[in-house]
């Protein structure tokens, strides 16, 4: 029996073919929109809260600078961005778990000189790249280095402490945050351009680091300006110099390494923000568009620059800038180390502090 000859005499062929076409475009729309939902989701990132992962313990300089500039990135991006501390082996235990988490943009580091410059000149089997395992996102601030020694070291100036160190070889205790850390690698410049050799004094994180040397447990360290201003205006521990062109504001008294007599000892310890390999482009551009408004938020500025820190430009801020910044960072360090071999020191201890207890992950919320 033909379709037009169906009881009734009507011809079914237009509604047959009417339904074949609105099934084609019901195909359609579920392909466009299976397609189309990566993007869509990219789009209206974030729809959750975002982690922050901060290598060395609450309280620290990265972990200070990290809560000023997340609470402010948490308001413009309207998601909690919630600060998580994992300490352990100079930082790099917090970057390999940021290396290692999905690509999607609600997992960043905040990394620094250590981290993604110094630590790879000190240790070649580093396992992880600085510069293939991680998107930048931007530079956030740089922190002042300054040389300190405990209050009764038998020397006034960077000077005497160079001469005492160089006549007693293994003698004198240098307290550091771990391999890769900021207070390890520019103390390691500073042993470069001297030639002393201390016995290394590891601790998990500058804060115990500082109360050690404030205590006269450890004899100096190299630490970043935020950590220490308390204690010298205190007078528990002496500052010889600070590794920078100009004198900071917030501390006037003290140096420059030029003016010490060490012009060589240029150390600031910048931070900035790293998200894992492969995260989106867009999604970058957000957390980098998000992270320069902070910086230029009044309030952020106030605080950052309270702790003695230098702000970055807005054209130092970039991924393209921050992607630059640390290629030259690992070129500057692996120059410094190799004139040095690190692996050949007088002697290294472990702190004996509670400090150093198995890590446990502490977390925060920045919004």
């Amino acid at each position: 029996m033909r379709i037009s000859e169906f009881p009734g005499g009507k011809d079914l062929r237009p509604r047959l073919i009417r339904r074949r076409r609105l099934a084609q475009l019901y195909r359609m729309v579920i392909a466009f929109s299976l397609f189309s939902l990566p993007a869509l989701a990219q789009t209206i990132y974030p729809t959750k809260e975002v982690t922050l992962i901060v290598p060395f313990a609450a309280g620290g300089p990265t972990d200070m600078v990290a809560r000023i500039v997340s609470y402010r990135m948490s308001q413009l991006l309207g998601q909690q961005i919630v600060v998580e501390n994992i300490v352990g082996t100079g930082g790099t235990t917090a970057a390999i778990r940021a290396k290692r988490s999905a690509p999607d943009g609600y997992t960043i580091l905040m990394g620094h000189m250590g981290t993604h410059a110094a630590a790879l000149a000190l240790n070649p089997k580093l396992p992880y790249s600085p510069t293939e395992d991680f998107e930048p996102i931007g530079l956030t601030a740089s922190m002042p280095v300054l040389i300190l020694a405990r209050k009764g070291f038998p020397a006034a100036t960077l000077a005497e402490f160079i001469e005492y160190a160089q006549h007693n070889p293994g003698k004198i205790t240098m307290a550091h945050a771990g391999v890769g850390s900021v207070s390890f690698a520019t103390c390691e410049m500073l042993s470069s351009l001297t030639g002393i050799q201390p016995v290394l004094v590891a601790f998990q994180g500058t804060g115990p680091a500082i109360n050690a040397l404030a205590k006269g447990h450890v004899d100096y360290l190299c630490d970043q300006i935020v950590n220490v201003v308390p204690q010298l205006q205190s007078g528990t521990v002496r500052a010889f110099a600070i590794g920078t062109p100009r004198r900071s504001p917030a501390l006037p008294d003290v140096p420059t390494s030029e003016e010490a007599g060490l012009p060589d000892f240029r150390a600031s310890a910048w931070n900035a923000l790293f998200a894992p390999k492969r995260t989106p482009p867009d999604i970058i551009e957000k957390l980098s568009s998000a992270l320069s408004q902070a910086l230029d938020d009044d309030n952020t500025r106030k605080q950052l620059l309270a702790l003695g820190a230098d702000l970055p430009a807005p054209a130092e801020r970039t991924p393209q800038a921050l992607s630059e910044l640390v290629k030259s960072e690992i070129a500057k360090w692996s120059i410094i180390v190799s004139s040095r071999s690190v692996g050949q020191q007088p002697s290294t201890q472990t702190a004996a502090s509670p400090a150093l207890i198995s890590a446990q992950p502490s977390t925060s919320r920045g919004f």
